[in-house]
């Protein structure tokens, strides 16, 4: 029998076994949150190769993506566990068959099972960039997340069947009347402020949180958007509503000693006068919409209830798409379907052109058999 010695690693997350004079890493995906010596907020899996690809996402992406990257990660290592270097297509594919679920129970708001189309089709994104990440270390030949399932009418362009098919879906977006009685049952100057800023100027969640006070531009009704998506930074204008609800919100309610930059900040409690916490908005947000009575209403929806007015007024899809700050404005293109009079009038401009052309062949018909 050979000797097996067992130990494990400070973090009690690897343990290490000599087999034969080899060494056998058997490890448990766990995330854990840290600080680099410099301070700066770094993700941990436990494994060097994942610790290195988040240490590289964290070099180029958002705080925001690192965290989904890394939780999507530990969920996929811990359905395969198995060593990064020795995933296959299958593993892949049987990963997708379990993130599935239940076939037989489908929800009834979108007739799927399992997890969403959209999340199982984010974590083989996050899955596909590891292992792109491993390919061009060396550390792996191929990617084993495939493109897409060959099909016969797949050619040397296209990627063939999807992995995942997601749906495309419309947005839920409010009526004016459902905005007025949110913002009616805000109970603070500064929460509506921040509905303000989402469905009068469209900005996200994050964006919200991330406005400094030298960011405002009271003059000229603007601001500054310097915590974009992507870290994209873009001026936008906002109605004079929001720039009134900031104002009595900084000359009544803000704690002067505040020593923070942010706009938004906490006004009770041990953390008062400390930057609001995306936790602490969507809370404002639930409190406010069952006040309100709504039946839905996320920060999100609020950002789509703002194109789709600004569109349904007449607002292009290029201002718009600079005012979401879209890369792409197939991203905004969503926003024709969801202004009700957009497709309505362009389906009664053609039925008038076709009727007026019938009507022009009936009285050159007419003409023709009196003559």
């Amino acid at each position: 029998m050979p000797v097996i010695h067992l130990g494990f690693r400070d973090d009690a997350r690897v343990g290490v076994f000599e087999v034969w004079g080899g060494w056998l890493m058997v490890w448990v995906p766990v995330l854990v949150r840290g600080s680099d010596r410099g301070g700066r907020p770094v993700l941990v899996l436990g494994h060097p190769l994942l610790d290195r690809y988040l240490e590289f996402v964290a070099a180029r992406a958002r705080p925001n993506t690192v965290l989904a990257v890394g939780y999507d990660l530990k969920v996929f290592f811990s359905v395969v566990p198995k060593e990064p270097v020795e995933v296959s297509t299958a593993d892949v594919l049987e990963f997708i068959t379990l993130q599935r679920g239940d076939r037989k129970v489908v929800r009834l708001t979108d007739g799927e099972s399992g997890l969403s189309a959209r999340t199982i089709h984010r974590r083989l994104s996050s899955v596909s960039g590891l292992f792109g990440y491993l390919v061009a270390c060396g550390e792996v030949e191929a990617n084993p997340v495939p493109r897409g399932l060959a099909n016969r009418k797949r050619t040397r362009m296209e990627r063939g069947t999807p992995l995942v098919r997601t749906p495309r879906t419309l947005p839920k977006i409010l009526e004016p009347a459902e905005v007025d009685e949110l913002v009616a049952a805000c109970r603070r100057w500064r929460d509506r402020a921040m509905v303000q800023a989402m469905v009068l100027g469209g900005l996200r969640r994050i964006e919200v949180l991330g406005l400094r006070l030298e960011d405002l531009k009271f003059g000229e009704r603007r601001v500054l958007i310097t915590e974009g998506k992507g870290g994209h930074q873009r001026i936008v204008p906002i109605s004079s509503w929001f720039f009134d609800s900031v104002a009595h919100y900084l000359n009544l309610e803000r704690p002067k000693d505040s020593s923070t930059d942010r706009l938004f900040v906490v006004l009770k409690g041990p953390n008062t006068g400390k930057p609001l916490s995306a936790k602490g908005l969507d809370q404002l947000i639930v409190s406010a919409r069952e006040r309100a009575g709504l039946a839905h209403c996320t920060c999100h929806e609020l950002r789509h209830t703002c194109f789709t007015r600004l569109r349904e007024a007449g607002m292009s899809l290029e201002a718009i798409q600079a005012q979401a700050g879209h890369r792409s404005i197939e991203s905004t293109r969503i926003y024709l379907h969801l202004a009700n009079d957009w497709l309505a009038s362009e389906y009664m401009r053609a039925s008038d052109a076709i009727d007026a052309a019938r009507f022009a062949d009936d009285v050159v018909a007419v003409s023709e058999g009196l003559s």
